[in-house]
């Protein structure tokens, strides 16, 4: 446990690593979904990160050609541990459900709050839109599979910024805060499959 914070445990390294968890991102994209973090404190968690073994620089391909930064396929091990720390977490008191949220952190907390009782023998395909940013999520079997980039042959697709898609999945917020295209019906029951475990006493 000693040695695992040390790989992870300074401030914004697990934020950095969870952020890298459905695939390469831009330096640019990761201070954007950081707020509060500098472009200084952000070269260097990357650094330490790539030193240890948990991230690399790699260049997309043609005709994009620029520098983006991944998760290893040891550092990819991680996204139990993150899910399982962020339902640890969230029960408790001091936990502020209004700070903001990126695109790879709602999508992960799906991966992390679904309930499989809930969901039962529901098969779907969903597409989430954030922006210019798309993620794919397919539910059967009871369990649900999350990757980065649009879906073919959806069921429905849910449109909103992240906080937005936060607040109907675990604040209340009725699902007209969002906007949904194709099946209506299906995609209220998604967000009914979520449920927050309670908070400590």
């Amino acid at each position: 446990m000693a040695h695992a914070l040390e790989l992870i445990g300074e401030r914004w390294a697990l934020l950095v690593m969870r952020e890298l968890m459905f695939g390469p991102r831009r330096f640019s994209g990761l201070k954007r979904d950081l707020p509060g973090i500098s472009a200084n404190v952000l070269t260097q968690r990357l650094s330490e990160l790539e030193e240890r073994g948990l991230v690399r620089r790699t260049k997309l391909p043609p005709p994009a050609s620029v520098q983006v930064y991944e998760a290893t396929e040891w550092g990819l091990e991680a996204a139990p541990v993150l899910r399982e720390l962020g339902r640890w977490a969230v029960r408790s008191q001091c936990h502020d459900p209004s700070r903001p949220v990126s695109p790879v952190s709602v999508m992960m907390s799906m991966q992390t709050m679904f309930d499989r009782s809930l969901a039962g023998d529901l098969a779907a395909k969903a597409s989430f839109r954030f922006g210019d940013i798309s993620y794919a999520a397919d539910i059967r079997d009871g369990r649900i599979d999350v990757n980065r980039g649009p879906v073919d042959g959806c069921d429905f697709t849910i449109a909103a910024r992240p906080g937005e898609l936060a607040g109907v999945l675990y604040g209340g917020a009725p699902i007209s805060a969002i906007r949904i295209e194709g099946d209506l019906a299906l995609a209220k029951r998604f967000v009914t499959l979520f449920p927050l475990p309670p908070k400590v006493a």
